[in-house]
């Protein structure tokens, strides 16, 4: 089991990771001292498998809960499955001192960090990410949103967690596709920071699939360590410093939204939102040759696409002016120049942007 130290002053907290560490979650809780009542956001398929496990650690540690289940899908992020959570807390929270637990992937992470935000103006709340998207990603930093139906994560907060408490354990009940998934996000962190990681999947990245303890544990250790110290430096994303974890995403929402969120998963979307800002980089003379194909063999290698298949060309640069990263008419793409180093890029011509999406399809 490892630990990581997120350091935000009043607002810091700790990243436990572990395998089969879910029975230690009760009395973590009660360390924490946040609350005897549990209001624990889920879906039915993790419930029904982990629920009861939960439920022994949470009582044994003088815990109360209650589960609410949502739909395992991006439908949940929506301003109707925000309104009928918010309903429902209130009849639970009467006589008691309640905090939210997100038990799931990152819809639910996302879903149940912004009404933890937003109800009775903040309460506490803790992630137990049950996917690798969410445990090396969404599930640290504060992020917390949902959708609108013109784009991805339109409304939301920065609210940070009390804590981030990663079974690996969890992982193993995962389809492929959802560690794929995961995984685009570590190609990520090893892009923008971390050339030794980027190596590591280059060689490794079959152990994941397998759910390789060793593997599992390295890649999430490093991944959260990568995003919890940018977070320290730029927590609200207002000195560039965390804009770098966007890279491949602008795009990769884009066309997330202009499939309406059915066609891609997340992690789908921005391994070609990544492909694109590299063939973008490569089109501005910032990004080799070399690299973009370093980046797209491992992409394909690791089961992810590199072609974006019937979504039309003008919906996706639609949903793309919806992104909340423009400043005012002003577009701002991460790209980088090698594997490690990154650059922040505003106003890339649209014919440009245009070009290289009909590339890709």
């Amino acid at each position: 089991m490892k630990a990581i130290r997120l350091n935000l002053k009043k607002r810091s907290y700790g990243i436990i990771i572990g395998s089969n560490i879910i029975g230690l979650l009760g009395s973590c809780l009660k360390k924490l001292n946040i609350g005897t009542d549990a209001y624990v956001i889920t879906n039915a398929r993790i419930k029904n498998k982990y629920g009861a496990k939960v439920s022994k650690s949470l009582k044994a540690a003088g815990i109360n809960l209650k589960f609410k289940l949502v739909a395992d899908t991006e439908k949940s992020k929506s301003i109707a499955s925000l309104s009928g959570v918010i309903e429902d807390i209130v009849d639970f929270d009467k006589k008691r001192k309640i905090f939210i637990i997100a038990f799931g992937g990152g819809v639910i992470g996302d879903l149940a960090g912004f009404v933890a935000s937003i109800y009775k103006r903040g309460i506490p709340y803790v992630q137990v990410p049950t996917t690798l998207l969410a445990q090396v990603d969404s599930s640290i930093g504060g992020k917390t949103a949902v959708d609108l139906t013109q784009g991805k994560n339109l409304v939301g907060a920065f609210y940070q967690p009390k804590v981030v408490f990663s079974d690996l354990g969890l992982l193993k009940s995962l389809e492929i596709r959802q560690l794929r998934s995961g995984l685009a996000e570590v190609i990520k962190y090893g892009i923008i920071k971390d050339p030794k990681l980027f190596v590591y999947l280059e060689k490794r990245h079959k152990d994941i699939f397998k759910c390789n303890a060793r593997a599992l544990l390295n890649i999430v250790w490093r991944s959260s360590l990568i995003k919890a110290r940018i977070v320290e430096q730029d927590e609200r994303e207002e000195k560039g410093l965390r804009t770098i974890l966007n890279f491949g995403h602008t795009l990769g929402h884009a066309i997330e939204a202009a499939a309406g969120f059915k066609k891609y998963n997340h992690g789908e979307a921005i391994a070609l939102g990544m492909l694109l800002a590299c063939d973008i980089g490569r089109e501005l003379g910032l990004t080799g040759n070399k690299t973009c194909i370093r980046i797209e063999r491992l992409i394909k290698a690791a089961g992810l696409p590199a072609r974006i298949k019937k979504i039309p060309v003008n919906n996706i640069i639609k949903a793309y002016y919806r992104d909340k990263k423009f400043i005012g008419a002003r577009n701002r793409l991460v790209l980088i120049r090698n594997i490690g180093r990154t650059k922040i890029v505003e106003n890339i011509p649209l014919e440009l942007i245009k070009k290289v999406l009909r590339g890709r399809i």
